[in-house]
């Protein structure tokens, strides 16, 4: 058997990694996985307590998803969707529409969260230019503080996070940039007051550049890669009647929070709202292949109908757009969704998340706060709770309580010092004490010792 680690650290980069810091640790090649555990090389298990990235549904090696990929191998691998059909890729898209906020129509395929944000960017620039009521004036969009929404160039434009976009800046198209409601609220200021504050800057930037202004992009309910930060109740209704009362198309970021890990299949459920375009990814296929949707109204749809002549064509695919393999995968993780009764079989699971986070996470000395959002959730770690101060990102104590998390078998990963606890949704009373008990014990490990 060759040496993997050696091999990995000779030849592989690893996606946001200081490669420095990689090639002098000790790190894990993970071999297997089944239900919520992952099993290394050496034979030690550990729970994955961030859905490998936060895309793993029903746990690993179900058998349902791996038969539905293999009976798929035995018809056909893929077929391009550029002048073809194929019945895995339209039985899905015809099961989102069924599953998604009434009013969603219309699925465009494509390959990843982000290509999924660059598609809904594309398309409602398109839309303003060639509608019924074209004003192709409008080509700029708007995104909130510390938004996260993929790394491709469109989608960082739309993004706010200076650690991962600020290098890229002259890469970038020009965006307006709304304070954010759900981080937390500047000191004296209650949430509620911060949210009503929020929503005026944005209602006023809306009125000043609603000539300008073709969609706004939003994380429904959770920002995630900004530290799991949830959302202040009846923000995300404040957005849609914003976007409507100014004439701006709602786009939904949904590539985190959907299928199920906020509690509701999707995150604008919450709240009863309907986007113009709704972004998925991660969670389409239960974690299995890269397959991803963009799903728009038939307003939207048919303001690019019309003759060949005409150019109103969306101009935009992939080699992989709906392949096949990956729908097979995706039609069978939305069937386990009602077979297994997911969504209801999750709510003791985030009640008990919900009652250990205050029973045995907020009294922590060095816990800042503990939030969460149904199994989506975020533990940040501080020097001290008053006044607020946090720790330094050199400090990398985050980063150093994930790693002592691995001795109690648990895997997570932090998003600077905010420790995210995101497991598969199948995860057992059991199986999520052990994952937070190791949390725990690890926090306490680092901070206090």
């Amino acid at each position: 058997m060759p040496d993997i680690a050696a091999i990995d650290k000779r030849y592989v980069w690893h996606p946001f990694t200081q490669m420095q810091d990689w090639a002098k640790n000790d790190n894990i090649v993970i071999e297997s996985g089944r239900g919520v555990y992952l099993r290394d090389a050496e034979g030690r298990e550990y729970i994955d307590g961030v859905a490998s990235l936060w895309c793993n549904v029903h746990g690993h090696q179900r058998k349902e998803i791996g038969d539905a990929i293999r009976a798929q191998l035995d018809r056909v691998a893929h077929s391009t969707l550029l002048g073809l059909a194929s019945p895995p890729s339209a039985l899905v898209a015809e099961r989102l529409v069924e599953l998604a906020p009434e009013g969603l129509t219309r699925v465009f395929y494509s390959d990843s969260g982000a290509t999924a944000v660059e598609v809904a960017i594309k398309m409602a620039f398109q839309y303003w230019a060639q509608s019924e009521n074209s004003r192709p004036g409008k080509t700029k969009f708007i995104s909130l503080h510390e938004a996260y929404h993929g790394d491709t160039l469109g989608a960082v434009s739309a993004g706010g996070m200076e650690l991962f976009h600020e290098y890229f800046r002259p890469l970038l198209f020009e965006t307006f940039s709304a304070p954010s409601p759900y981080q937390r609220p500047p000191d004296g200021v209650s949430r509620e007051q911060h949210c009503r504050n929020c929503v005026a800057e944005l209602e006023r930037i809306m009125e000043e550049h609603a000539d300008d202004i073709a969609g706004m992009l939003i994380e429904p309910m959770v920002q995630g890669a900004a530290g799991i930060w949830v959302s202040p109740p009846g923000y995300l209704k404040n957005v849609r009647e914003l976007c409507d009362r100014y004439d701006i198309l709602m786009i939904a970021d949904e590539v985190a929070v959907g299928f199920g890990r906020t509690g509701k299949m999707f995150a604008c459920e919450h709240e009863a709202v309907t986007p113009d375009l709704m972004c998925l990814g991660k969670g389409l296929t239960g974690g299995y292949l890269p397959v991803a949707a963009t799903i728009t109204t038939e307003n939207v749809y048919e303001a690019f109908l019309g003759e060949y002549r005409d150019l109103k064509t969306f101009f935009h695919g992939h080699t992989f757009t709906g392949n096949a393999l990956g729908c097979a995968a995706a039609l069978a993780n939305l069937e386990i969704f009602e077979k297994d009764n997911v969504l209801e079989m999750i709510q003791p699971r985030i009640r008990q998340l919900h009652h250990r986070f205050k029973d045995d996470f907020e009294p922590l000395e060095h816990v800042g706060d503990a939030r969460h959002c149904g199994l989506m959730a975020g533990v940040e770690i501080v020097q001290q709770r008053e006044p607020w101060t946090p720790y330094e990102f050199g400090d990398q104590m985050g980063y150093k309580v994930c790693r002592a998390a691995r001795r109690h078998g648990i895997l997570v990963r932090p998003l600077g010092n905010v420790i995210v606890i995101m497991p598969p949704l199948c995860i057992s009373e059991e199986e999520l004490d052990r994952l937070l008990d190791g949390i725990r014990e690890s926090i306490i490990t680092v901070t206090e010792r």
